[in-house]
């Protein structure tokens, strides 16, 4: 059994619109939720083996806000990554890990969320999550595999979600 996390970076600022979309950083809500979503982290429990992020400027703050003085490995290949890509990067990366933190951006995080959970493993934080997967909410799932490289099809369950707007309502899409 191997516990896979993902955290997609927080709400990103748009006040730019001359930055390249790498570039980007967080906005005054982004700040404040992956402030927020770090403290969930922390106080969840799991101690993170390796922590695998995109390089992209709302990552690299989201990790500073949510996880600072923790080891982060950036990897470009992480980048709007599709659900291959990040397996790839995660059994590159964790061959002796048995918990893996992915840091990153949708569509390929929610993908993965789609790709992990069978059918038969559905449950209601699969429902929430499978509806939308929000700047900075964090998953966990136990995947049923010996290697991270036999990450596959249905082998996890997700086992945690979280959002900001869970931890604080006023983080929610209405505010």
């Amino acid at each position: 059994m191997k516990i896979l996390g993902l955290l997609r970076h927080a709400k990103s600022d748009w006040d730019d619109i001359t930055k390249r979309d790498f570039d980007r950083g967080l906005n005054k809500k982004g700040r404040k939720g992956a402030a927020l979503i770090g403290d969930h982290i922390r106080q969840h429990g799991v101690q993170w083996d390796v922590i695998i992020a995109s390089p992209a400027e709302r990552v690299r703050r989201t990790v500073d806000t949510a996880m600072p003085d923790t080891e982060v490995i950036y990897d470009e290949r992480l980048y709007l990554a599709n659900v291959e890509t990040i397996f790839d990067v995660v059994a590159e990366h964790s061959s002796d890990a048995e918990k893996v933190l992915v840091i990153g951006h949708n569509p390929g995080l929610q993908e993965v969320l789609f790709e992990l959970v069978a059918p038969a493993n559905e449950n209601s934080l699969f429902d929430e999550a499978a509806t939308k997967l929000p700047t900075a909410a964090y998953c966990v799932f136990e995947c049923d595999i010996k290697a991270w490289s036999d990450l596959s099809d249905g082998c996890g369950k997700l086992v945690h979600f979280a959002r900001p707007r869970d931890l604080d309502p006023k983080l929610g899409p209405e505010h």
